[in-house]
């Protein structure tokens, strides 16, 4: 069994993080019993017991926080007897509880909590954990809280934008019989860039050139917002209607802007059609036979992911049918069909905020090891769908969910991003929009902004005259940045030059004395063009 390793940041200001000094620094809640126990190896830890209240808490400390910081935190959970969620809370300096964190902990394993919060003022503050539940044993070790400077956290985010966004890359040019063009002039334009981004779209762009200029001149990747849905192309049993969701995927394929298909299924029961809510398990499984061929073979090939069955954290509408390996069983039937196509789980809440115990990100990365486990389904190609609908982002919370996620080793994509009116709306979408982009792990990115002339979902980019509104500018401003790049370079006497480049397709273009025309080239940068050995080598 896994043991919990040193805190993070040496606990920050945890004092007595590892419980090395019995429970000095810690405090007991009333009615709660504590005390330090050692394992086998030697480890120490703090075991509590609530004698029947609920929720059942453990131990706690009281804090000094400091308002203007973003504060990281982590620690390690274990329970004996039956599967709990931890959360983790902060009594904020003005009194208020905010949720920094929560993880699902199985009986008999050491899980680790990954969260944080945001303080907006400073003064005393106290560190809670508590299992809504009554009389549970918790362990608690490896405590750490440690806080960042808004400085420092973007500063960090910076250089994990260009560590994982851009390369710099050297350009070596020859000439046919190997000797280097030296005072090449080298012209660089970038043609593609390589993270996708982009937004939601809805079929009345078929009918608006406005809306289609202004749409299609921005963003590399889309969603349909509903037109490809069940209950969008089947309304009435057995009378499919594909026109709309051909007519957008045709437009998209015109300026080459990529798909994901979204969705095959709709786990929530609201979302299903009045005739297929009566069906019994085997007149439904039949039902979404022919619904996964019709659609999953229709866009075969021509779509670059699917949301498989969505929301199947929150709802279990063809679990309660058809037995708990319903999504499972959907993903492998898709994945038969299109083996081409990135197969994801969809979900709201997870990276949103810890409040919603449904899907914090261990019970997240629990059901996509059902997935993954399920008798055929080790060849899928799967990736981490996170809806991420927001009010007020906790974005230390927001990295510390994507650090969790990022160890199932598999893509990561922010499917479904807005923020919800009201005067920082644009400010925190810059925000969340670039903790996105910076992690590592994540892959793409795409915002639920489809517009509507009654108006959006939540979040609009434009006016109905498809001019900016204040988060649209937000995105432009964005896009400009990610695109940015070295367009214009000379090369030395060795015929090289180092060039900062956005990962992407290239169109280079040398000029020389020695040609008769301008010769040009299409290069591909992307992580692995910042190895120290990786050149791009052109010999005319």
């Amino acid at each position: 069994m896994q043991e919990p390793t040193g805190p993070l940041y040496n606990g920050g200001i945890i004092q007595n993080s590892e419980f090395n000094n019995g429970l000095a620094g810690w405090s007991v809640p009333w009615g709660v019993e504590a005390v330090v126990s050692t394992s086998q190896s030697g480890n120490k830890f703090a075991v509590s017991r609530s004698n029947g209240a609920k929720p059942s808490r453990t131990v706690f400390q009281k804090i000094q926080m400091q308002g203007n910081k973003h504060y990281a935190l982590s620690a390690w959970f274990q329970v004996p007897k039956k599967q709990v969620v931890v959360k983790a809370s902060v009594k904020a300096p003005k009194g208020d509880f905010v949720v920094a964190g929560a993880v699902l902990v199985n009986p008999g394993c050491w899980t680790m909590l990954k969260g944080g919060m945001t303080a907006e003022s400073s003064g005393p503050a106290e560190l809670v954990f508590e299992v809504d539940d009554d009389a549970v044993d918790i362990m608690v070790d490896s405590v750490s809280l440690q806080p960042f400077s808004f400085q420092e956290w973007n500063a960090q985010r910076s250089l994990s934008t260009e560590k994982a966004r851009r390369s710099s890359v050297k350009v070596v040019a020859q000439s046919a019989d190997g000797k280097p063009l030296a005072n090449a002039t080298v012209n660089i334009t970038l043609s593609q860039a390589g993270f996708p981004f982009g937004n939601a779209m809805t079929r009345e762009i078929l009918d608006i050139p406005a809306y289609e200029e202004w749409f299609t001149s921005r963003f590399t990747v889309t969603t349909f917002e509903n037109e490809m849905k069940w209950y969008s192309t089947e309304r009435s049993q057995n009378h499919e209607d594909y026109s709309a969701p051909d007519a957008m995927l045709k437009l998209a394929q015109k300026h080459g802007i990529k798909v994901r298909g979204h969705n095959v299924f709709w786990d929530d029961a609201k979302t299903q059609m009045e005739w297929v809510k009566p069906m019994n398990p085997a007149q439904l499984s039949a039902a979404m036979q022919r619904r996964v061929h019709s659609l999953v073979t229709r866009y075969a090939g021509k779509v670059i992911a699917w949301d498989v069955v969505n929301e199947n954290l929150h709802y279990d509408f063809l679990e309660s049918k058809l037995g708990p390996d319903a999504s499972p069983r959907t993903y492998q039937q898709v994945g038969q069909i299109d083996g081409s196509a990135t197969l994801f789980m969809n979900e709201f809440g997870t990276l949103e905020e810890p409040v919603d115990t449904n899907a914090v990100a261990t019970r997240y990365a629990a059901k996509m090891g059902q997935i993954r486990a399920f008798a055929g389904n080790g060849g899928l190609k799967l990736a981490v769908g996170l809806e991420s609908h927001f009010t007020r982002p906790n974005i230390p919370y927001m990295r510390a969910v994507l650090d969790t996620l990022s160890q199932l080793g598999i893509p990561i994509w922010l499917t479904e991003v807005d923020v919800a009116p009201g005067p920082m709306q644009a400010v925190y979408l810059e925000e969340v929009l670039r903790e996105g982009y910076a992690h590592p792990s994540v892959q793409g990115i795409v915002m639920w902004a489809a517009w509507h002339a009654k108006g959006c979902y939540v979040m609009c980019l434009t006016d109905n005259n498809f001019r900016n509104l204040p988060v649209g500018d937000v995105v432009d401003k964005l896009i400009a940045e990610w695109r940015t790049h070295t367009r214009l370079a000379t090369t030395n006497a060795n015929g090289m030059v180092q060039v900062d480049l956005v990962h992407g397709e290239y169109n280079v273009t040398l000029t020389h004395p020695s040609l008769n025309a301008p010769a040009v080239h299409t290069v591909t940068v992307n992580v692995s063009s910042s190895e120290p050995d990786q050149t791009i080598d052109i010999k005319l």
